[in-house]
C-alpha cells in the first residue's frame, strides 16, 4: 500500500525557536539531525517529520514520535528518512522525501511503500 504525506512550515517559525532556544534545545531533533544550523534546513526537517506522520495515517502522538524517524543526508546530500523504530521497520518497506523551501516557506512531501 502506496501513501502520501505533506507539510508546510513558516521558516521564521523555526529561526524564532532557534533564536529563543538553540537548536540543541529543539525536540523536535535528534542528535544525526544536528548537522545544519540554517532555519530552512531545520524547517524542511520538521516539515518531513510531519509529512511522515500524516503518510503513516497517525499524526506525532501517542503512535509516532519525532524521535521515530531522523530526516539525515546521503554523500549527494539528498534527503533520505532513516527508520529508528523498530515498529516502524516492521511496517515501512520504503520511504521517499522531497524537500524545498522558497519564499519564507519550507515543504516536504513523503511516499511511504507499506508492508
Amino acid at each position: 500500500m502506496i501513501k502520501i504525506g505533506v507539510d508546510i512550515i513558516v521558516i521564521k517559525r523555526i529561526e524564532r525557536l532557534i533564536n529563543k532556544h538553540g537548536i540543541e534545545k529543539l525536540k523536535f531533533l535528534n542528535e544525526d539531525e544536528k548537522y545544519s544550523q540554517k532555519p530552512e534546513t531545520i524547517a524542511g526537517i520538521y516539515a518531513s517529520k510531519e509529512a511522515f506522520s500524516k503518510a503513516l495515517g497517525t499524526g506525532v502522538g501517542k503512535d509516532f514520535s519525532f524521535s521515530d524517524i531522523s530526516v539525515i543526508k546521503n554523500n549527494k546530500n539528498k534527503p533520505i528518512i532513516k527508520l529508528n523504530s523498530p515498529s516502524l521497520l516492521k511496517t515501512v518497506e520504503e520511504c521517499d522525501v522531497s524537500i524545498t523551501h522558497d519564499g519564507g516557506f519550507a515543504i516536504a512531501a513523503v511516499i511511504l511503500k507499506l508492508k
